[in-house]
């Protein structure tokens, strides 16, 4: 019996995608055949037609790649789920250093890299989950959520620092001139909130992590969503340690031989937004929660400093996040107020 697999790499972006397609019949591989096709519902149809003029079978035998490009590869995303064709969605740094020394670049040479890590990786790549349509639509109500508010914000904040040099007629002008798009800003995102909440409580999944994490001390409604959808729901199980590094709150070591002895730190690369909102989330739990509070001061005494104990605290918080989703069990508190 013939053993045949096919690899494809692909690379993204907005008008268009570049693939490339190695087929390997038990064991020996044949030449690469890269295309191009537009990134539209049409080109999708292209590019179907080209994988079956190649025999490109559509079941666990084939193996897809591309990088995340945030929103300009769920045509190909879909059409994968669709088809159960398996299909990684891998991170485009982790990737590119797979490559080592590469000189040159363009998109049909990206392309035929991609389909060359997919070959030599594919006993360790995951498939990224299927498409989900209702967690697109609870991701793109975020971002818009995100956006409306940081436009509020920088709106408000120019509002504030006319008026320390405008004079008080000129600057109520100013203000009702801008009143009615401040208005209208807190009106969308209202709709938005409305909208978010009505997805979370129409997908039983959704609800159920949702619950368990607002039940963690410090973690309310905004962040509970967020990571629910920057984690497509936790598809992948994310270990505490995993969870931490992906938001940039993991301390890793930084030293070598006897030359290099720095502190532990965590690395720059992290999501931003999540790692914001843990820090908001620290914050809070230092005021509010006596564990927190307790653990916050009993540091400070010790000489730590203040953003090295903050970090520890949003550590605590996402390994806590990782363990009820893992268990999903409700968080319950072991810490004894009397000790």
């Amino acid at each position: 019996m013939i053993n045949t697999n096919f690899f494809i790499g692909i690379d993204v972006s907005k008008p268009y995608f570049d693939a490339s397609l190695m087929t390997v019949i038990s064991h020996v591989k044949q030449a690469i055949q890269s295309a191009r096709f537009e990134n539209t519902a049409s080109g999708i149809k292209t590019f179907e037609k080209w994988l079956k003029f190649h025999k490109v079978t559509f079941n666990p035998d084939t193996l897809v790649v591309i990088e995340n490009t945030g929103i300009y590869h769920r045509l190909i995303w879909s059409f994968c789920s669709n088809k159960h064709v398996p299909i990684h969605i891998g991170n485009a740094a982790h990737i590119k250093w797979s490559f080592g020394i590469a000189r040159g670049k363009n998109d049909k040479i990206d392309s035929v890299r991609l389909c060359k890590y997919a070959f030599k990786e594919s006993d360790t790549l995951k498939a990224t989950e299927a498409l989900d349509p209702q967690l697109l639509h609870l991701k793109d109500f975020i971002s818009a959520r995100t956006k409306l508010l940081k436009q509020a914000t920088g709106l408000s904040v120019s509002i504030k620092e006319l008026g320390n040099v405008n004079e008080k007629s000129h600057q109520k002008l100013i203000e009702k001139a801008l009143k009615s798009a401040i208005d209208g800003i807190a009106k969308s995102i209202k709709n938005i909130e409305e909208q978010i909440r009505k997805i979370i409580k129409e997908n039983s999944a959704f609800q159920r992590n949702y619950n368990l994490l607002t039940g963690i001390p410090g973690i309310g409604h905004v962040t509970a969503v967020y990571l629910i959808g920057c984690t497509a729901n936790f598809a992948s199980n994310p270990s505490g340690k995993q969870l931490a590094c992906y938001a940039g709150v993991a301390p890793f070591e930084h030293s070598s031989g006897i030359s290099v002895k720095g502190k532990t730190r965590v690395h720059r690369m992290a999501n931003k937004d999540l790692k914001k909102l843990l820090h908001l989330c620290a914050l809070s739990v230092i005021q509010h929660n006596m564990e927190f509070k307790n653990y916050y001061q009993r540091k400070k005494d010790e000489g730590k400093h203040s953003m090295s104990i903050l970090n520890a605290v949003r550590n605590k918080i996402t390994l806590r996040i990782a363990a009820v989703i893992k268990t999903q069990q409700p968080y319950k508190s072991n810490y004894n107020i009397a000790a």
